[in-house]
């Protein structure tokens, strides 16, 4: 889930500050759950536990301005091909300096580092994927498996977040096939398995 972002997420300013993106560790769980749970306390993002960080951790990535953590995001596999943009957080203070753009292109890097064939996002701000390339999809035309943390959102019944797609190897793209009668129809990229 990434909502913490808000339309001012989109600017690209600089505060003339040096901003270091990095792989997360174990140290950064602290101020991660503190920045993701503030988020999720105003019903923006889903909450995290220090177990599930702990789990994941090695899904997240960090950006600083100094000591401080001003923003993170996780790519999470699913499968061979396919891979979520996640928990993408920017400290409020920070939404402006362009530090949501530098996590989503670190987490880019890294999916193409992985050789994955796309990325996927669920969002209330797409125009700020729309400007890293990413194309608003049918949330149906991704795996069911992408909605597993959906399944404890207190939005499942009623989501508004919009599907959003980043291909990231075109040549493997082979765009939408016709339905068979009661099949549900998905983009064939996310559902290739190598």
């Amino acid at each position: 889930m990434i909502s913490s972002l808000t339309s001012d997420s989109i600017l690209e300013g600089t505060s003339g500050l040096p901003l270091n993106v990095r792989k997360a560790g174990m140290s950064d769980i602290a101020p991660l759950l503190e920045l993701i749970n503030g988020y999720a306390a105003k019903g923006i993002m889903l909450p995290r536990t220090e177990f599930e960080m702990s789990e994941n951790i090695r899904d997240f990535s960090v950006i600083y301005s100094g000591s401080n953590l001003i923003g993170c995001g996780a790519l999470h596999f699913y499968s061979p091909v396919v891979g979520e943009v996640r928990s993408l957080a920017v400290d409020p203070n920070w939404t402006t300096h362009g530090a949501g753009r530098r996590i989503v292109e670190a987490l880019l890097e890294e999916a193409r580092l992985f050789a994955l064939d796309a990325v996927f996002a669920f969002t209330y701000v797409p125009d700020f994927f729309r400007k890293l390339n990413f194309q608003e999809v049918e949330r149906g035309e991704l795996p069911l498996k992408a909605w597993k943390d959906c399944l404890r959102c207190p939005k499942f019944q009623c989501c508004d977040e919009i599907a959003m797609v980043r291909v990231l190897e075109p040549e493997h793209w082979h765009g939408h096939r016709e339905a068979q009668p009661d099949e549900v129809v998905l983009l064939p990229i996310l559902n290739q398995v190598h």
